[in-house]
């Protein structure tokens, strides 16, 4: 693995002992890939995911950061959709700027209360 790998594991992991979802309050966890970024809702204590969204089935041309936008507006949809409006946001060892912060802004901006 790289350095900056190995690096965002270890945040990762420090971030992960700090914060934990419940059924209340689950965990808005957000995980990007070079092209594609994803967002799930989960519950850990009964190791559930409530509700998810990805930039896999969106279909119309834009850039990265409009992808992230449109699934933090979905996942927040859906989370509501399921019962939940406050969420605990796990940024998962990523720098919370660019397309991590546009789907959270997203999100905030659909209804969720972080």
């Amino acid at each position: 693995m790289s350095v900056k790998s190995n690096r965002r594991l270890r945040i990762k992991a420090h971030i992960r002992h700090r914060v934990s979802g419940t059924a209340q309050k689950p965990r808005l966890t957000v995980f990007r890939s070079n092209s594609q970024i994803y967002a799930q809702v989960i519950d850990d204590v009964n190791g559930v995911t409530v509700a998810s969204a990805s930039s896999l089935g969106l279909k119309e041309k834009m850039t990265k950061s409009e992808q992230a936008a449109k699934v933090g507006a979905l996942v927040a949809k859906a989370a509501q959709e399921a019962g939940i409006n406050t969420v605990v946001f796990d940024r998962n060892g990523y720098l919370y700027h660019g397309r991590v912060k546009q789907l959270a802004d997203a999100a905030r901006e659909a209804g969720l209360k972080f």
